[in-house]
């Protein structure tokens, strides 16, 4: 595990968002393909921040916490056979991503090559790219309709964004002990704090334990200086000034998190159980400073 962060972080890399046009309810249903003997509804119904409810009801809370700003759906109709379509826009490619993460489950099959990843059932298919997240479920479950809702999703995560990839970010994360398809973006109130955002997070096994790797990214050194001090403050810590490098904070609700300041990075890891981490644990997270992440986004 001592390889375990052998990607890393340099000050100012990895965090901005792609930039890429947000796509209209217009352009969204217009890049939707034709399906040979299918039907597609000249129809389309848009929902917003403000009546989201009316259409998913108890769901919609966790899209405004990933900053859901509009839902475009309409449908593919053969017979009494449907496929429904819908579109969530969010207000960057990783709340899609982070939307999509909330959702995933390892009951379901992925995909590679639709959209920055895609999972289903066989009901639904599901993927995100760029700054959208589209849920598409079927009246049906059967090979036949399985093969369709690939067709439409290769063809329509292409129209959105073709280079569609987990946020960059995840580069600085390792590969050795990572429990696939864990990753995850959290925009707000990681465990439980309003001022530990935006958080990236991947699951690992170390050391015979699941443990959760992650970096907060505050953007500028200053501001996560910021961050630190009002965690220190939380914990009771008497902290008269603050330098980067090694930390341990003693987080009373969520158990002692080893920590490395770098830059505008926390690196961390934390346990769910609140178990201790052993000493070894910051020769890891302080490899997390030694590697750039790339330049593109990463195709996982």
């Amino acid at each position: 595990m001592k390889q375990l962060l052998i990607y890393s972080l340099i000050c100012g890399c990895g965090f901005l968002s792609q930039s890429l046009p947000a796509q209209t309810p217009e352009e969204l249903y217009n890049s939707l393909p034709v399906i040979e003997h299918w039907v597609l509804s000249p129809d389309k119904e848009v929902f917003h921040r403000e009546n989201l409810y009316e259409r998913i009801n108890g769901a919609a809370p966790l899209f405004l916490e990933n900053n859901f700003q509009e839902m475009t759906t309409t449908e593919y109709t053969r017979g009494d056979d449907y496929i429904t379509i819908q579109a969530y826009r969010h207000a960057t490619p990783e709340d899609a991503f982070g939307m999509y993460a909330s959702e995933r489950s390892s009951d379901m099959t992925f995909y590679e090559g639709i959209g920055g990843e895609a999972q289903g059932d066989g009901y639904g298919l599901f993927f995100f790219a760029g700054s959208m997240y589209v849920k598409m479920t079927a009246s049906d479950e059967t090979e036949d309709m399985k093969q369709i809702l690939l067709n439409i999703a290769q063809s329509f995560s292409e129209k959105i964004d073709a280079e569609a990839a987990y946020p960059k970010l995840f580069a600085s994360f390792p590969t050795e002990g990572l429990i696939p398809h864990t990753q995850t973006y959290i925009s707000k109130n990681y465990i439980g704090h309003e001022f530990l955002n935006p958080a990236y997070t991947a699951n690992y096994n170390y050391q015979g334990r699941k443990i959760q790797l992650f970096i907060i990214a505050g953007k500028t050194a200053e501001n996560t200086s910021r961050i630190l001090l009002e965690y220190f403050t939380f914990t009771k810590q008497k902290k008269e000034e603050l330098s980067e490098g090694k930390l341990l904070i003693e987080d009373r609700y969520n158990g002692n998190i080893p920590a490395v300041w770098k830059g505008q990075y926390i690196i961390g890891a934390f346990d769910e159980n609140g178990e201790d981490f052993a000493e070894d644990i910051y020769s890891v997270l302080q490899e997390v400073s030694l590697i750039k992440p790339a330049a593109a986004p990463v195709k996982m």
